[in-house]
């Protein structure tokens, strides 16, 4: 058994725990738990932080616990909110829970004999609730004046038109019943999350405390921005999803690959098992040789094959090659269509592409990437131009059906990086 707190401690992880914490771990084995919001059947990679927070919990010898809300997730957590969402229903909420355990699995281990992960749903408790019971056992524990000043609360009575439901009001007193419950059930002692779910971590502490007499602890890790300010996790085509038809692995590794430099050495820290040694030599290349990208391919490398195994990622690798000559074969009209989503494109019909196809001097020319016939000549002859990552060598060549890749495309390129992606219609 060893004290998770100093590994989070080293990887950055740490924003903040309570009186005793520390030494908690350290006393004896201790089972510790975080919620994962229900909202939709996949993670995404803003969960990443917490998952590897059980990750490391697990590795030192202590139980981890991946609560699903399906019941809060009824009701929706105020808690960094600017306004009130969507409820789900039961149904949807179960759905999603399945997917969730799914993507744990990854991470976790759920059969190790000493200290196996556990999934729990708290609709299983929550769901037999009365509320004249729950009133008198847990509301009375709870001040009206002390939730009105928790930050999660008052942001929203401050900032929103029409103030905060009493469906969500009641928020922090579900979740603090969900530590309760997980301390009586399974001797849970620690509730960690982001740190925006302090004053809910707290709220069940001492719930804790009063009902049973018991101590208890909290831990919470920092929300994350990159180092150009931005929401950690979030693209322009929105969040990256853990889900492969949601974000495909190609996506999802070059999310990664694209990590700045500003960012990539606390993302190994924070994101990958490396050690120390492994950490400071990457440090040290990215130092001397930047444009190498030798600590971003590591991450990025060792996050997709956590997540996406190891086919995924050698899908992923092959697709990012790509763009830097790799054959084109074996890759499916959907990864073709992602990579080249930011190149120049054109369509053509398939009754061009028929029969004997079309000359490729005029598909280069109609298309833009050679401005005429006699410069796509000229480019052939000169050994510059490529189909489907092939280099052309007849300047009489045409292009068919034959070529399309899954029958949708085909790839034109002009010297190391003109790309065009032609799509074909009908």
């Amino acid at each position: 058994m060893k004290n998770p707190v100093d590994e989070y401690h080293w990887r950055g992880m740490l924003q903040d725990l309570t009186e005793g914490a520390h030494e908690a771990f350290s006393e004896e084995p201790r089972t510790a738990y975080i919620g994962f919001d229900p909202t939709s059947s996949s993670l995404h990679v803003g969960n990443l932080l917490t998952i590897m927070g059980l990750v490391h919990l697990q590795r030192a010898g202590h139980s981890p616990i991946g609560l699903v809300g399906g019941g809060t997730g009824l009701i929706g957590d105020p808690s960094g909110k600017d306004q009130e969402r969507q409820l789900l229903s039961k149904e949807q909420a179960a759905e999603n829970l399945a997917g969730i355990r799914g993507q744990l699995e990854h991470f976790l281990d759920f059969e190790t004999n000493t200290n196996p992960a556990r999934m729990v749903n708290n609709l299983e408790w929550l769901g037999e609730l009365k509320t004249v019971d729950f009133l008198r056992e847990v509301g009375k524990h709870f001040s009206v004046n002390a939730l009105m000043r928790k930050e999660s609360i008052r942001r929203r009575l401050e900032e929103e038109e029409g103030g905060i439901s009493f469906t969500e009001f009641s928020y922090v007193l579900m979740q603090s019943y969900d530590f309760l419950v997980l301390n009586e059930r399974y001797g849970c002692t620690v509730q960690m999350g982001g740190s925006d779910q302090w004053g809910n971590i707290t709220a069940g502490i001492d719930l804790i405390r009063r009902v049973r007499g018991e101590k208890a602890f909290g831990l919470v890790f920092p929300l994350l921005t990159t180092a150009t300010g931005a929401k950690f996790g979030k693209t322009e085509e929105g969040a990256v999803w853990l889900d492969p038809e949601r974000t495909s692995p190609y996506r999802f590794y070059q999310y990664w690959l694209n990590t700045d430099d500003g960012d990539v050495i606390s993302y190994l820290k924070l994101f990958t098992l490396f050690g120390p040694g492994e950490v400071e030599g990457l440090e040290a290349v990215l130092a001397e040789r930047p444009h190498e990208r030798a600590a971003q391919r590591a991450l990025a490398t060792d996050v997709t094959r956590r997540v996406h195994g190891e086919t995924g990622l050698s899908r992923a690798e092959q697709a990012t090659q790509v763009l830097f000559g790799g054959a084109l074969e074996g890759l499916t009209a959907e990864e073709v269509s992602e990579i080249f989503s930011d190149v120049p494109a054109s369509e053509v019909s398939k009754e061009t592409l028929s029969g004997e196809g079309t000359p490729l001097l005029d598909l280069l020319a109609e298309s833009g990437v050679a401005s005429s016939k006699g410069d796509a000549r000229r480019a052939i002859q000169g050994g510059g131009v490529y189909l489907n990552n092939v280099r052309v060598e007849d300047v009489e060549a045409r292009a068919g059906m034959g070529d399309a890749l899954g029958g949708q495309f085909l790839v034109l390129r002009k010297g190391k990086k003109n790309y065009h992606l032609v799509k074909i219609q009908g």
